[in-house]
């Protein structure tokens, strides 16, 4: 895998156990910090705080002291209502009737303005050059410091109410919570009364009103009844039975004045004699006619003519008094419809005035009848609610929950130490294992050396030097194997160790492998490549003014003069010293070449500990002479971003890197993160050499 490549975004869940149980002080310490301030808190800082309860209930049926509907119906106990009830009771304006009853104003407890302000109230005070409250200021906020301590609560499936109050006096608390369930029934009462006592006032003003409308709607009808000669409904039936049966006469009567004027306009167009005899009808002509053909002396055609003229005569009479009789019938039923029409109108509005004069008597009665009730409702109003049991004053303090307090902070600071964990879980950047070092740079990791523990390098020589048989030995033995045979066919002669910054243990590991190579009858020369900083000299103090490398390549000293021997642990060394040359182009020189390809001749291994990558160029230059390249990586504290850089500096040179080291590896910190047992994973099984290795 190249280096930086991006690993698969998973969530590893033992991973993170083994992270929380390798953080388990610091979870612990916060747990118990926070357990002990809450534990202080609740003990000496926390005032006690009571709660008392009065129960209320909604009582939804009532009897009735008369058989009436009251003018303010009672609750009927839907949801609805209930939830409105427990507003009504946590509402200010009965609040504040109880602050007044009770003058909670005057208690410090309610009226925070009374309290003596602590320090940073007088700061605030002085910096806001700050007046008193007014009254109605503090008023308003005892009153909603009174609602902050006033709890109500509807039981499930009842009209039950639990009016709770808490404060710092238990027998305040119980004093709260009675008054105010008295004074929320007290309440329900007065707005009761209120209502009936406005509807009677309303009602009274409205009979009065109703009163002059009825006695006014009486005169109309009065007035009319005397400025209009009215008949009965009965003779007015009477006259329309009388226009009919006039109607009647006079269709007959124009029927019978047409037939005679018909029979006129005959008589009066005939000529022929024979004719006239047949319409004249008349029994006397018709006896002339007789004698007129019978030849009597005494009778002429004249006689006949005039009697004939005689019965024009008399038709003219007969359709004379027909139209006469129409006329006068006409007449006398144009003034029979007439009266009829008129009085019909009349009793059509007499009616309707009637009806308007009923119907203001009839309202005029119902709101009568209904200020009557009111007026009798005003002494017999009854709250909808009543009080089912008053409180009691509480023993104990509901407030703070000691034991609940303590655990919940335990809880916090866990889960806080828990959140420190894993945040620092996921920031950090560093290796702790060597799977997690060759899948971020996809090399080889042939050594994990412990911490070798000391106070200072000379009590960490001597830690490897007396114990060879230790697990930080043992670690390097393994990295020595790794070594050698990295190349079967030419093993490396020469090894460079490096690291990305100083401090990260590449010195200790060159030492501690120099030392192994020493124990397989090899002689070894370790040579002090960081020229700078001169770290083999605080290993070995007794050589620390011996001319070094400098001198060696400058040609002030000979190799024999340089090279010092240190017959506890059979080791040869050139060490560092201070210079002004610039080591890279010292590095870079003939000299330096000349003098490894010397150094290759007398000695079996060579050992170089170089300066660190990021700091220097010097090891990449080095590196051109080795035949292997230690890169040391310290354990959870190398980051990655370092790491890159550093083996990207290797690679722009071409120079690969043999193989990484994961050094000074914490064994109780890897344990915990489940990395290995008592002494670390240093190899495949080295949970299982707690046997073999000597501390």
């Amino acid at each position: 895998m190249p280096v930086g490549a991006p690993q698969e975004d998973q969530v590893n869940l033992m991973e993170l156990v083994q992270v929380l149980r390798a953080g388990w002080k610091p979870i612990a310490a916060a747990a118990v910090a926070l357990a002990v301030i809450s534990a202080a808190y609740v003990s000496f800082v926390a005032v006690p705080i009571y709660t008392a309860s009065a129960v209320v209930m909604l009582d939804t049926r009532k009897p009735q002291a008369v058989d009436f509907a009251g003018m303010v119906n009672g609750l009927t106990g839907d949801s609805a209502e209930l939830n409105t009830e427990v507003e009504v009771i946590r509402s200010r304006g009965l609040a504040q009737k109880v602050v007044e009853k009770l003058d909670l104003v005057s208690d410090p407890e309610f009226n925070t303005s009374l309290r003596e302000p602590g320090l940073i109230g007088k700061m605030l005070g002085a910096l806001r050059d700050a007046q008193p409250p007014s009254a109605e200021r503090q008023l308003e906020s005892t009153v909603s410091n009174l609602l902050t301590a006033v709890t109500v609560k509807n039981q499930p499936s009842s009209y039950v109410f639990a009016i709770s109050v808490t404060s710092e006096d238990p027998q305040k608390a119980k004093l709260l919570a009675d008054t105010l369930a008295d004074t929320y029934i007290v309440n329900q009462i007065e707005m009761k009364f209120d209502a009936t006592e406005q509807a009677t006032e309303w009602l009274a003003n409205r009979v009065s009103t109703l009163k002059l409308e009825l006695e006014a709607a009486e005169e109309k009808v009065k007035a009319f009844n005397t400025q209009t000669s009215l008949v009965s409904a009965e003779t007015l039936t009477l006259l329309e039975a009388q226009l009919k049966d006039l109607r009647e006469r006079l269709g007959a009567t124009e029927r019978e004045r047409d037939a005679a004027v018909d029979r006129l306009a005959q008589l009066e167009a005939q000529t022929d004699p024979v004719e006239r005899l047949k319409l004249a009808n008349d029994a006397q002509m018709s006896d002339l006619a007789r004698r007129l053909d019978r030849g009597e002396a005494g009778v002429t055609a004249e006689d006949l003519a005039a009697r004939y003229d005689q019965v024009v005569a008399r038709a003219r009479l007969d359709v004379a008094r027909l139209k006469d009789q129409a006329a006068a019938l006409e007449r006398s039923r144009q003034a029979l419809s007439a009266q009829i029409s008129s009085q019909g109108d009349d009793q059509i509005k007499l009616q309707q005035l009637t009806r308007e004069a009923e119907a203001s008597r009839a309202l005029y009665e119902y709101f009568l009848s209904r200020l009557k009730e009111s007026s009798a409702q005003q002494g017999i109003q009854q709250a909808d609610s009543r009080v089912l049991s008053a409180a009691v004053r509480p023993q104990f303090p509901t407030a703070p929950r000691k034991k609940l307090v303590v655990v919940m902070a335990t809880l916090l600071g866990a889960l806080i130490g828990v959140g420190a964990v894993l945040g620092r879980h996921m920031m950090r950047s560093g290796f702790r294992s060597a799977r997690e070092l060759e899948d971020e740079i996809g090399g080889v990791v042939m050594g994990q050396i412990p911490l070798v523990e000391g106070a200072d390098r000379g009590a960490i020589l001597a830690y490897l030097r007396d114990k060879p048989a230790s697990a930080a030995m043992e670690a390097i033995r393994n990295l020595r194997t790794s070594v050698l045979l990295s190349n079967v066919d030419k093993p490396p002669q020469v090894i460079l160790s490096t690291s990305s910054l100083p401090g990260e243990g590449k010195t200790t590991n060159s030492l501690g492998l120099a030392m192994n190579l020493v124990g397989i009858g090899k002689s070894v020369l370790l040579i002090e490549g960081d020229i700078r900083r001169n770290t083999l000299g605080q290993y070995f103090p007794q050589f620390e003014k011996r001319p070094g490398l400098v001198s060696l390549l400058s040609g002030r000293a000979t190799l024999e003069t340089v090279v010092a021997h240190d017959d506890s642990i059979g080791l040869s060394l050139i060490m560092g010293e201070r210079s002004a040359v610039n080591a890279a182009d010292l590095f870079m020189s003939d000299a330096w070449k000349s003098l490894v390809e010397e150094l290759r001749t007398r000695f079996n291994y060579i050992i170089i500990d170089t300066p660190p990558v990021l700091v220097v160029p010097d090891a990449r230059i080095i590196a051109s002479s080795a035949d292997a390249v230690l890169f040391t990586v310290k354990w959870d504290d190398t980051s990655r971003g370092q790491l890159q850089e550093a083996v990207s500096m290797f690679e722009t040179v071409n120079q690969p890197i043999t193989g990484f080291v994961l050094a000074q590896i914490d064994p109780e910190r890897m344990k915990a993160y489940g990395y290995g047992g008592k002494y670390g994973r240093y190899g495949a099984y080295a949970s299982y050499g707690s046997k073999y290795y000597v501390e």
